[in-house]
C-alpha cells in the first residue's frame, strides 16, 4: 500500500502546481469561512469559540467547503487516471460532467440535510438516548456504504456510465479493508493538522491568528485532493482484481507516477 499512498500525496502535490486555481477553490472558501469566524469573535478565547459555533453565517460557509471540498474531485479524478496528463484531464466531455453533476447534487443534497435538516430522532420521535443510538448507526452506515460506492465515484467523472452504484458494490468487494485504509492515509494526517492549526489558533494574537488561518486554508485545499486520491487508489486497485476497467473505452489505464 505505501507506494500508492506515495502515489496519493505525490500526486497532490503535482495538481496542485499544474492546476494552481483548481486547487485554490476549496482553500478560498475556507479562508472566507475563517474571516467570518474571526468577525463573530470565535478566536478569541474558548468560550467565545463554543459561543458561535453555530453561528448561521459560519454554518453557511461551511456547507459551502463541503461543496467546495467536492468540486475539484472532478478534475483531479481524471488527472490521476490520465497518468498526470493536464490536456486530458481539462479536455471538455460532456458525458463525464452530467455524471459528475449527478454525484455532486447528491452528495450536496445529504450534506445539506446532515448540517441542516430536522435531527433523525426528531423526525422519528425518538427519546434522546434512542435518537443518539440511530444517528450513530446511520453515520456507521453511511460510512461503509461509501467505501462500497468508491468505484462509482471515480468511475463516473470519468465517463464510465457503465460502472454505477450497484456494480461498484460488486467491484469494491473484497477490497473493503484496503479502501479504508487508504482513505486513513488520505485524511488523518492533515485533518488532524487542519484541526491542530484551527484550534491551536484560539486564543493567539491577532498576526498569529491569520497566519495561521492561512496555513490552514492551504492544509483544506490538500485535504480535497488527498481525499479524492485515496477514492482512486481504492478504486482501481479493486478494480484491477475484479478485472473491470474504470475508463468508458476499456483501454488500459495509466498508472501514475509522481515523485
Amino acid at each position: 500500500m505505501w507506494p500508492s499512498i506515495k502515489q496519493m500525496y505525490g500526486g497532490a502535490a503535482r495538481f496542485a502546481r499544474v492546476a494552481p486555481l483548481l486547487f485554490l477553490v476549496p482553500a478560498l472558501v475556507e479562508f472566507a469561512q475563517h474571516v467570518a469566524e474571526v468577525q463573530s469573535g470565535l478566536y478569541l478565547s474558548r468560550d467565545a469559540a463554543r459561543a458561535v459555533a453555530n453561528d448561521p453565517t459560519r454554518m453557511a460557509f461551511g456547507f459551502a467547503k463541503t461543496l467546495a471540498l467536492l468540486l475539484p474531485s472532478y478534475w483531479f479524478t481524471r488527472f490521476l487516471a490520465f497518468g498526470g496528463d493536464l490536456r486530458r484531464t481539462l479536455a471538455l466531455d460532456p458525458r463525464a460532467i452530467a455524471l459528475f453533476a449527478v454525484q455532486f447534487v447528491l452528495a450536496g443534497s445529504v450534506q445539506y440535510a446532515m448540517l441542516f435538516g430536522p435531527p433523525l430522532g426528531s423526525l422519528l420521535g425518538l427519546a434522546d438516548g434512542a435518537a443518539s443510538f440511530v444517528t450513530i448507526g446511520l453515520a456507521i452506515a453511511q460510512s461503509v456504504l461509501g467505501i462500497y460506492l468508491t468505484a462509482w465515484f471515480v468511475a463516473w467523472p470519468l465517463g464510465n456510465v457503465s460502472l454505477g452504484p450497484v456494480r461498484s458494490c460488486a467491484v469494491m468487494a473484497g477490497s473493503f479493508w484496503r479502501a479504508v485504509g487508504y482513505l486513513l492515509a488520505g485524511v488523518i494526517p492533515l485533518m488532524a493538522l487542519h484541526y491542530a492549526l484551527g484550534l491551536g489558533a484560539i486564543g493567539r494574537p491577532p498576526a498569529l491568528v491569520w497566519v495561521m488561518l492561512a496555513l490552514d486554508a492551504g492544509v483544506v485545499g490538500f485535504l480535497a485532493l488527498t481525499m479524492t486520491a485515496a477514492k482512486y487508489v481504492a478504486a482501481r486497485d479493486a478494480a484491477a482484481r475484479k478485472q473491470v476497467s474504470l475508463l468508458p473505452d476499456d483501454r488500459p489505464q495509466p498508472v501514475p507516477s509522481f515523485r
